[in-house]
């Protein structure tokens, strides 16, 4: 790796854990109920995730509310609630021009009468039976911390929310402060300097990476040394390392596990999910894009390649294949004499 300089964050070469990567159970266990309410959180720790990922935004007052994104007609029932209707409008979030119903229009004693839903019915049919609270972060916190499990928590577009007047980091920093077993991390590179500067080099953070060409910088040699200055850990697409064409084959596999870990970084991809619809070709299993394809040898594979950990809408798949590839080999069977 070409030396550029920067320093990494005191101690982050020592935090991988290869040898027993952590499950995260990306917004609880999503494969089997609705994002972010209390009963897939609860799943996702039955079914063995060391952590729960909760997304974070800001109502009205202040309060930091567990949501997929702060517009809320895709995640909650509010589109269907006339009390609500005059709130819909047009904003542009982060640079993209967005419509409907927006966590900051609202206070959290409005949220809290909303039900959270199902955000995908055409691919999870089943999960549109059940419905839940809007949770806030320190419900789910206190609810991980009730289980023996950690929290990874997501800050959705922290810089935008601090210029419209929503200081994310600042309120997150406030209830959450540095905390063993809660992670903070962003898409935002600004949003995730501003929590380190806030919370000082102990902080466990992550800088995730999503697989758009913006984020490309940072999967070079300088950009994982860069992020070595302010994070400990990132998170990439799992794309970033399963590479696929635009027909969705896997066409190879790339070396950012190694390069990052050789700047001290560990590494935890995000979205391990088991309908065929997120999967590559060959690991889909007939047409249906809503049909479970094998998930398990994907899990298997980046587990495989020395990851620190899995974010997986399937927390069990995730559990299975951690375990299986722990087991120790079978002793050879040697003939009798």
């Amino acid at each position: 790796m070409r030396e550029t300089g920067l320093q990494t964050v005191p101690g982050t070469a020592h935090r991988s854990s290869r040898r027993h990567p952590v499950v995260i159970g990306h917004r609880g266990a999503a494969a089997h109920r609705p994002e972010h309410t209390r009963a897939g959180y609860e799943l996702a720790a039955h079914l063995g995730a060391d952590r729960i990922e909760p997304d974070v935004v800001v109502s009205r007052d202040g309060a930091l509310v567990v949501r997929h994104e702060n517009e809320l007609s895709l995640s909650t029932d509010i589109a269907t609630r006339p009390e609500f209707a005059d709130r819909r409008r047009t904003q542009e979030v982060a640079g993209q021009e967005c419509t409907g119903w927006f966590a900051e229009d609202l206070t959290l004693a409005e949220i809290r009468t909303l039900q959270a839903v199902e955000r995908w019915p055409h691919l999870r049919p089943g999960n549109t039976l059940h419905t839940g609270a809007v949770l806030t972060l320190g419900e789910v916190v206190e609810l991980a911390r009730a289980r023996g499990i950690g929290v990874q928590a997501e800050l959705k577009n922290p810089t935008w929310s601090a210029s419209v007047g929503f200081p994310l980091v600042d309120l997150v920093c406030a209830e959450v402060g540095v905390a063993p077993d809660v992670v903070l991390q962003s898409f935002d590179a600004a949003g995730v300097r501003a929590l380190r500067d806030r919370l000082g080099p102990g902080a466990p953070l992550v800088q995730l990476i999503g697989d758009e060409p913006e984020h490309d910088h940072h999967v070079t040699p300088a950009g994982l040394r860069e992020i070595s200055t302010y994070a400990g850990g990132i998170g990439p697409s799992k794309h970033r390392i399963l590479l696929r064409d635009d027909a969705g084959t896997m066409v190879g596999v790339s070396d950012l596990v190694a390069q990052a870990h050789r700047a001290g970084l560990t590494v935890a991809p995000f979205t391990v999910r088991a309908e065929n619809a997120f999967l590559p070709a060959h690991l889909r299993r007939g047409g249906d894009p809503a049909g479970l394809g094998d998930a398990g040898t994907e899990a298997r594979l980046l587990l495989a390649l020395g990851v620190d950990g899995l974010i997986t809408d399937n927390p069990e798949i995730a559990v299975r294949e951690r375990a299986a590839l722990a087991a120790p080999a079978l002793a050879p069977v040697r003939p009798r004499e």
